[in-house]
């Protein structure tokens, strides 16, 4: 049973105040998203402390992302997801950042960010002739525009997913052409669903012919956040997700268990989204990341200048960081390739207040109501859930 929200139950708008104000760095290692797969598929050996219980004995397992449900919105609003409040299991950390294109190749993978290198939604990539260009992971576009060809997933992230296996995959059907399912499904076996009663169908159907693993991923809660935020829309999603939730368990076959989990959780930040400081403008080429994790690259010779500009100008709203200090400080889980590192800005802006940092090129962002990416509990905290066969 999820724990009571502290102080009361907050209604479905409710969105964590920052804790702490030190940022939630992911378990790499031990209870976190990119430790998930390997977990479950090597479980005969022994089932780690922090998995449900349900898992334990299970002949298979269905493991179910519910893209934007984090713990703290979960826990909030638990009377709105019966089903969900009564799973076995607790909070578990995202990656960083929390964001889908990188949490959800994590997941696939089982590989922290500085291994498999999509460390972000919007990243640096190089077109081989020593321009840069920014890539956007989910559409695999550049300014140029799809870029599935001149830029191959399997070239960005070459590691298969669930350790190689051929585990089917069940998303939505739009999705299978995509350059980022190459990035984080190539070698799984996709199996498309267009509304929530094919996803339980499709589903149920692969536990009954016998299949010991499978991966299954719904994003409508990511994008009723995205584009009403975490109040009345937010709170109808929830019902529907935890309905969704409560078929998949009832069909359970015998010796079969539900694993639910998440990418990130979700910030409401409303109209407090605005470009970075002015003064700051001037020392930055270009930006990537996205809205509470964002990248400033700076001019050449111009780092410097550039991080005591952001940390003066946002320091009292967000952790200003470089790029070097991000990976001394082990967010990404490890050493990155010199590939990897150069995806990465010069200074990062991670909010830690409810606000978001604007690209002008990337005009698509602007009215997002709830938002993620950054290292608050709110966001990097993500439920995992367990329920073994009725």
């Amino acid at each position: 049973m999820l724990p009571a929200p502290v102080g009361g139950s907050p209604e479905p708008g409710y969105s964590a105040a920052v804790a702490s104000s030190d940022p939630v760095v992911p378990d790499y290692g031990g209870a976190c998203l990119s430790s998930l797969v390997p977990a479950l598929l090597s479980r005969r050996d022994g089932v780690e402390p922090w998995l449900p219980s349900a898992v334990a004995g299970a002949r298979q397992v269905l493991l179910l992302v519910l893209d934007g449900l984090g713990w703290q919105q979960l826990r909030a609003s638990a009377t709105l997801a019966p089903t969900m409040a009564a799973g076995e299991g607790g909070p578990i950390t995202s990656v960083v950042p929390t964001t889908t294109a990188t949490a959800l190749t994590s997941i696939t993978t089982g590989r922290t960010p500085a291994e498999h290198g999509v460390v972000g939604y919007r990243m640096a990539v190089g077109d081989g002739s020593g321009r840069r260009q920014v890539l956007n992971v989910l559409k695999w576009t550049t300014a140029e525009g799809d870029a599935r060809r001149s830029m191959p997933a399997t070239a960005v992230q070459p590691h298969p997913p669930f350790g190689g296996a051929a585990v089917p995959a069940v998303t939505r059907s739009e999705f299978a052409p995509t350059g980022f399912t190459a990035v984080h499904l190539s070698g799984a076996r996709l199996v498309g669903w267009r509304t929530t009663s094919t996803l339980v169908v499709e589903t149920l159907r692969l536990l009954s012919a016998g299949e010991p693993f499978v991966y299954a991923y719904y994003d409508g809660l990511d994008k009723v956040a995205h584009e009403h935020g975490l109040g009345g829309h937010y709170g109808a999603e929830l019902r529907v997700v935890d309905r969704l939730v409560g078929d998949l368990v009832s069909g359970l076959p015998p010796g079969a268990a539900l694993v639910v989990t998440s990418d990130h959780g979700q910030v409401e930040v409303g109209s407090m989204a605005r470009m970075p400081g002015p003064e700051l403008m001037s020392t930055v080429a270009f930006i990537s990341g996205e809205g509470r994790f964002r990248w400033l690259h700076a001019k050449p010779g111009a780092s410097e200048d550039l991080y005591k500009a952001a940390d003066e100008a946002h320091g009292d709203e967000a952790w200003v960081r470089t790029r070097q200090q991000l990976l001394d400080d082990g967010w990404f889980g490890g050493p990155l390739s010199a590939e990897a590192a150069d995806r990465l800005g010069d200074v990062a802006l991670v909010a830690r207040e409810p606000v978001a940092f604007l690209d002008p090129a990337d005009t698509g962002e602007t009215l997002l109501l709830a938002r993620h990416g950054s290292l608050t509990s709110a966001e990097m905290l993500v439920p995992l859930l367990g329920w073994p066969a009725p």
